[in-house]
């Protein structure tokens, strides 16, 4: 099978040649840049080679060709036009991290140090706006910096939580275009597009780090507070966002086409560690609904499987999920309460793909052994693989600081499981 083919089979729920593996195509199933660079020293050597940052919010690294095609990765992404600070990924500039690892980043990724040596990031690369991003000093990533104007109830408006919403440009769409079809002609891997406007509620992007100035409700906790005292206003937030949403999907349908096989549309988390972190009910009264329309809407207009991000415990909602026409579940965080990954395929496995869960990042990657590392890769493909319904991947982006030995344990039991021989 070419990678696309394996994809393809995954998806339908056929047993592929080998364990389809994605790392890289998305912004929730990639690695932080220090850890590409690692990996792509120890694997292909040129200790001069600067990865190139593809998402400043999280510091993620571009899977270049070269490593792609050395570790055996079958999945390439499209993400949006700009990145989550609102500025293209382009005219790259070196630029040294914390630990000292040298990457390439765009050219409108501009920062200053504040006054205890923390990195400040600017929205649009602005240096005259208002920081939305932190990163601590000696820290991996930023946090988004809150700006929340004071709220007045009496002039709450819908429409200030929808300014990022509206019909994608001409430019916008030649993107997707563009990249779809180099992708679909230049590479034999399998395609996955993340959607934009299709995440309702997303907590990442409710503080808008990439807009200048925010207006409506940006607050974390108070967005979260108003899914309960302010329903009817979230409701109709997504309800218009809904209404652009279909639009825009009718139309990336008609310049993407057959060329994607799956789509990434949400990101909102319903899960913690230790249960959900929504009942069961608030997600079918002011979420499903939503879902429904989305899936219901690209099912119709095109090919592509549809895929849920929902980080945590999420088993009791994953019924639901299926209901909504959803096809794919990530990150699968097996780590979590009633995240079982035998009860999960046993129960679910027929009716929806399991993307990720094929290793803990929380402890196994990250303060494993080698060993243990490549024994539960092997155990989580033998058990999520069989019968096909499953990408591999981790749980959840692999950290700047975890273990060089620990990743190339993980990529050296997924060669030997597919039957590809050493990594070096």
């Amino acid at each position: 099978m070419t990678a696309r083919e394996r994809l393809e089979a995954t998806l339908n729920h056929c047993q592929p040649d080998r364990v389809c593996v994605d790392f890289g195509s998305t912004a929730v199933t990639g690695m932080h840049a220090s850890a590409v660079s690692r990996l792509r020293r120890a694997v292909l050597g040129d200790p001069d080679f600067r990865v190139k940052v593809i998402e400043p919010y999280q510091m993620l690294g571009e899977i270049d060709d070269e490593l792609r095609a050395a570790l055996g990765i079958d999945v390439v992404g499209i993400l949006g036009r700009k990145n989550l600070f609102g500025f293209e990924n382009r005219d790259w500039k070196p630029f040294d991290l914390f630990d000292g690892t040298p990457v390439l980043v765009p050219g409108h990724f501009n920062v200053r140090e504040d006054e205890n040596g923390d990195l400040l990031i600017y929205p649009e690369g602005d240096l005259t706006a208002r920081p939305s991003g932190r990163m601590p000093r000696g820290g991996w990533f930023f946090d988004t910096i809150i700006r929340q104007e004071p709220i007045d109830e009496t002039r709450l408006n819908v429409e200030d939580n929808l300014e990022e919403f509206g019909p994608l440009s001409e430019e916008d769409l030649r993107h997707f275009a563009t990249q779809a079809e180099r992708l679909y002609n230049e590479t034999s891997c399998g395609i996955i597009a993340s959607i934009p406007g299709t995440a309702f509620g997303d907590i990442a992007l409710v503080p808008a780090p990439w807009m200048k100035r925010p207006k409506g409700i940006r607050d974390v906790e108070e967005w979260y507070i108003s899914t309960v005292a302010r329903r009817d206003y979230v409701y109709k937030v997504f309800e218009r966002q809904c209404e652009i949403a279909l639009g825009n999907i009718e139309r990336l349908a008609a310049v993407m086409g057959d060329k994607v096989q799956a789509a990434f549309v949400t990101g909102t988390d319903f899960g913690t560690q230790r249960g959900l972190f929504i009942s069961p009910q608030t997600y079918r009264d002011l979420y499903k609904p939503f879902h429904a329309e989305i899936n219901r809407a690209v099912h119709e207009k095109t090919c592509w499987r549809t895929l849920i991000h929902t980080c945590g415990s999420v088993y009791d909602l994953i019924p639901d999920f299926i209901e909504a026409g959803f096809d794919i579940l990530n990150p699968v965080q097996t780590s979590a309460a009633k995240m079982d990954p035998v009860r999960l395929k046993r129960e679910f496995g027929r009716e929806i793909v399991f993307w990720g869960g094929g290793v803990d990042t929380q402890r196994t990657l990250a303060f494993g052994t080698p060993q243990q590392v490549y024994a539960e890769v092997i155990e989580r493909i033998e058990i999520l693989g069989e019968g096909g319904g499953f990408v591999f991947n981790a749980i959840h982006n692999v950290q700047g600081n975890t273990p060089t030995e620990n990743i190339l344990a993980m990529f050296q039991a997924l060669a030997d499981a597919r039957g590809l021989g050493p990594l070096t």
